[in-house]
């Protein structure tokens, strides 16, 4: 039988503890621990409890693990000094933890009354439908009352979000009330994430932000364990790298040293509080029991250098020097840790009674809930007509029927007017009007504290987004072109639009991301200007698809996702046509039927739902964006040769408008999708799915661009969809039987 490592700590710290003398005198449980140090063994005694606690919380998952009944031993073991961070920062400081945070939980739960961490700990570890916070669908740690946003495992991907919240603090202030807040945000994090690229990220953003004198109270606490699983940090690599570090204050200690972390992590929360400035906590630590129940450490390292690091026991080293001190003595030691042990043992055989999720419909509940009625309100709801007119030179409506990138333009101003924690922001898009120029004058009209350009950096964008979404502002994050997104799209698939499925919906981060999107420029483009690709957002729980083919409809929509946003704290990715931006007609030249008047302030395009331009008999066309443009197009030559087609604009491309999909299809028997993004991933393979599903009588053809990436020039119309493809298409099948 394979030694049990959890086993021999726990056998090491009670034989250790027995054979320490009893301390020949009782301290001043309220005097210094050590000269100069704020640490009393009133307040040692305290976070003593907190490590135990978290020590005991790896031991019962561990035991529950070894009978099926724990889903969860990532542990805490090494880290147990964490605790004294949660002491040095308040309960109303939001913390984004990583998966060793144990003992900061515990420790932060003793600032409100009543709470329960352990119990909700192991509810998580066991994956019960008690759990609190995410309700049994993974093992995190959160509390709305300790302002702990659950975290997913994926590698830093929490720190661009933690950047952004530390970043909003300021302008929520001036939104609120104007007072003073000194709020600032903990993030921790291990030191082999804080060599992923999207660490690197925040750790520039927040940088950046102090290079430019903008608050950015943010305490980066990095436990540095020196593993990552099983790949090693190089000795004194993170002290090397972020103690000089312009922008970043650095703060380091031997985090096995319960009066050394606690100053230290005092004096670096007070830095962040006082100074509103990036500052990194340093950590020294050491990890105990391998990274979780099923890692070997034996295939890595020595039997020498596992009991090496048994030996720098925190939970140990810590006992033994506060029973030195006087404060406590071995017998009360062994005691508290008893009474914990039993404890925590009873409350873990109690979690694992606990129900479990048992529906499908009970894992689903959280993602993405779409209520129609309270989108419509919100939509309805009236603007200050003086605001309007304060801000517009011309109100929208009084101008001529417009093109989509002015029409855009226009309701982003209205959004500005109308919710005044809406942030607009992302690259180029302040004094510039962003490259298609969809945001000119915005920034002059509503103030550089609300529309303000940002780093080159789409992660950092998306991530100051959620920050910003989850300190209660209203952020539209633009991203410059498609092609940038998938650099950063964990950040909408891992974090954003999980987060109400981990949280039951208790935390939200609302956005809309605009998108510069899809092909066909003109004179420009190739690969990261043109591109087609939209299958990595295809697939992503509860995110909202929306792309417009026309002005009006643009308008529409996007008060829908602001709405859905404000009211419901969805996520959507707002795809806008380039190739659309400025096209203004339809048929002819200069016949401005591609131009559409200002819409009403309560108009709106329900989610979900798809809109039929021309009725027909003989064929349906279902399409989107430029694919509905040029079947309009098409449409109107066929029906010169007396070949009618009912053409339908699709417009969200998530959730599909599977009813009117199934309505068009049934009217005229047979369907040709016309999409212009790729063959493999793209849009028709869901329509197919629906049309199978629910009216497999229907005669059904696709046409759709090429899997490959989209060339300079002329030669991109080689593999996108041209109008000619689609006209083929559609005579062969109206000439089907």
């Amino acid at each position: 039988m394979a030694i049990s490592r959890a086993a021999i700590i726990d056998e090491n710290f009670i034989r250790a503890v027995k054979a320490l003398p009893t301390p020949a005198h009782r301290a001043d449980l309220d005097a210094p621990l050590r000269e100069g140090s704020r640490l009393t063994g009133r307040i040692a005694l305290e976070l003593l409890e907190s490590m135990f606690s978290s020590r005991h919380l790896d031991l019962t998952s561990r035991e529950l693990k070894s009978r099926g009944q724990s889903f969860y031993t990532i542990g805490a073991s090494g880290h147990e000094c964490n605790a004294t961070v949660a002491a040095a920062t308040r309960h109303t400081d939001p913390a984004f933890l990583h998966y060793r945070a144990g003992a900061f939980f515990v420790q932060r739960a003793r600032q409100l009354p009543g709470s329960t961490p352990l119990m909700d700990i192991l509810l998580g570890m066991v994956a019960s439908s008690d759990e609190p916070i995410a309700g049994g669908r993974h093992k995190v740690y959160g509390s709305v009352p300790l302002n702990v946003p659950p975290q997913t495992s994926t590698i830093a991907s929490h720190l661009p979000k933690a950047v952004g919240a530390a970043f909003t603090i300021a302008r929520r202030q001036r939104l609120e009330s104007g007072e003073r807040d000194d709020t600032i945000i903990v993030c921790t994090f291990g030191d082999a994430s804080s060599n992923h690229s999207t660490a690197c990220g925040a750790f520039n953003t927040a940088t950046l932000a102090d290079y430019q004198k903008l608050p950015c109270p943010i305490l980066f606490v990095c436990e540095d364990n020196g593993l990552g699983i099983s790949v090693r940090t190089p000795t004194g690599w993170v002290e090397t790298r972020f103690r000089n570090n312009p922008g970043i204050k650095y703060f380091g200690c031997d985090g096995l040293d319960l009066i050394e972390s606690y100053e230290t992590a005092m004096a670096a929360a007070e830095y962040a509080r006082s100074t509103r400035r990036p500052t990194f906590l340093h950590l020294r630590l050491v990890r105990l029991i391998g990274h979780a129940g099923s890692d070997v450490e034996q295939l890595y390292r020595t039997e020498a250098e596992i009991t090496g690091t048994e030996a720098l026991d925190p939970v140990l080293s810590n006992a033994a020097m506060l029973i030195e001190a006087g404060v406590i003595t071995p017998a009360e030691v062994l005691e508290l840790y008893e009474e914990l042990r039993t404890r925590i043992t009873a409350l873990g055989e109690e979690a694992a009674g606990r129900p479990k999720i048992e529906t499908a419909e009970e894992i689903i509940a959280p993602l993405a809930p779409i209520v129609p009625e309270n989108i419509a309100a919100e939509v309805a709801r009236p603007v200050d007509p003086a605001a309007r007119a304060a801000f517009f030179p011309r109100l929208p409506e009084a101008e001529r029927p417009r093109h989509m990138a002015m029409l855009l333009n226009r309701a982003l101003g209205d959004l500005l007017v109308k919710h005044p924690e809406l942030l607009l922001f992302g690259e180029d898009v302040g004094r510039k009007g962003g490259v298609y120029h969809v945001t000119a004058d915005l920034q002059k009209r509503a103030g550089i504290g609300r529309v303000f350009n940002t780093p080159l950096d789409e992660t950092a964008i998306l991530g100051l987004a959620m920050g910003a979404g989850q300190m209660g502002m209203l952020p539209i994050p633009e991203i410059q072109y498609l092609a940038y997104l998938h650099n950063a799209v964990d950040q909408i698939r891992g974090e954003a639009c999980s987060l109400q499925f981990f949280s039951q919906r208790q935390y939200r981060n609302p956005m809309v991301v605009r998108i510069a999107s899809l092909a066909y420029q003109k004179g420009f483009g190739g690969h990261f200007h043109n591109t087609n690709a939209v299958a990595s957002l295809r697939d992503i729980p509860g995110l909202i698809m929306a792309c417009p083919s026309n002005g009006r409809d643009a308008v529409g929509m996007l008060r829908t996702c602001v709405a859905a946003a404000k009211v419901d704290g969805l996520v959507s990715a707002f795809l806008e046509p380039i190739a659309l931006y400025m096209t203004k007609d339809l048929h002819e030249p200069r016949d401005a039927e591609w131009s559409f008047a200002y819409p009403e302030l309560d108009f709106h395009v329900p989610v979900g739902k798809a809109k039929t331009w021309t009725q027909g008999e003989h064929l349906t066309i279902l399409s989107y964006a430029n694919g509905l443009w040029m079947s309009l197009r098409v449409a109107k030559r066929l029906e010169e040769d007396g070949i009618r087609c009912r053409v339908v604009d699709l417009r969200w491309l998530n959730p599909l408008p599977e009813d009117d999909i199934v309505a068009a299809a049934q009217a005229t028997g047979k369907v040709l999708v016309v999409d212009e993004c790729r063959k493999t991933g793209g849009v028709a393979e869901g329509v197919f799915t629906v049309l199978a599903e629910r009216c497999p009588e229907v005669i059904m053809s696709r046409v759709t661009g090429l899997d490959t990436y989209i060339p300079l020039g002329a030669a991109a119309n080689l593999v996108l969809v041209q109008e000619p493809d689609i006209e083929a298409a559609a005579r062969a099948m109206v000439e089907r039987s």
